[in-house]
């Protein structure tokens, strides 16, 4: 686990000992923005320890319409992203499915209780390009968010205090792995996907699928 010490730009806020729902009187929800493309055992697994440590009774996975930095994605197609998504939700009863315009994490995580995201995630927030070269701009969109839950991403550092309880492999697998070198990371519902159509792991054979 990779972690550092808090600086003075890290204003999110860490983890505090959460009520119950119930005792709070509403539901606690979460948010996991991502492009989940495709979903994977790690993505599960930070899923349920957000859940379980921050007191979560519903988690949402965000899909932006165009992902910050991943502008080019084009296939799979969102629609059929989401559709793999919606049949994971279907199974169980804390996660629910969201596609958004948003693109800013402070923007998608409005009016959340936690936030998730990976340690990769967590450095990319802080680079000034992604809000204009303003420094300002930027630090304002990390006040704004609401506790943060850090899944580690060795070699990416992020404060020690946000950082999630997980098993070490969750670190090691990510959504590129699964396209390119072991598809047996995918979540089985994705994996039945891709075998159907080749959405990840065989381009030619998923655009061959989409004009059948």
């Amino acid at each position: 686990m990779v972690a550092s010490e808090r600086t003075t730009n890290d204003t999110a806020r860490a983890p505090a000992t959460a009520p119950p729902a119930s005792a709070a009187g509403r539901p606690r929800r979460g948010v996991f923005p991502g492009s989940f493309n495709p979903p994977t055992a790690a993505h599960l697994a930070i899923s349920e320890a957000v859940l379980g440590q921050h007191h979560l009774d519903v988690l949402v996975w965000s899909v932006s319409r165009v992902a910050l930095a991943k502008e080019d994605v084009q296939r799979p197609r969102l629609e059929d992203r989401v559709a793999v998504l919606e049949r994971v939700a279907a199974g169980l009863d804390w996660l629910e499915i969201s596609i958004t315009e948003a693109q800013l994490l402070s923007e998608i995580a409005a009016g959340f209780d936690v936030i998730v995201m990976g340690a990769d995630k967590w450095q990319q927030i802080h680079d000034p390009v992604f809000y204009g070269d303003d420094a300002a701009r930027r630090d304002a969109s990390i006040a704004a968010l609401p506790t943060v839950a850090i899944a580690a991403r060795p070699p990416h550092d992020c404060p020690a205090e946000l950082v999630l309880d997980l098993p070490d492999w969750v670190g090691a697998v990510s959504s590129t792995r699964a396209r390119t070198a072991d598809p047996a990371l995918m979540v089985p519902e994705a994996a039945h996907f891709d075998a159907k159509t080749g959405a990840w792991t065989d381009p030619a054979r998923y655009e061959a699928w989409l004009r059948s």
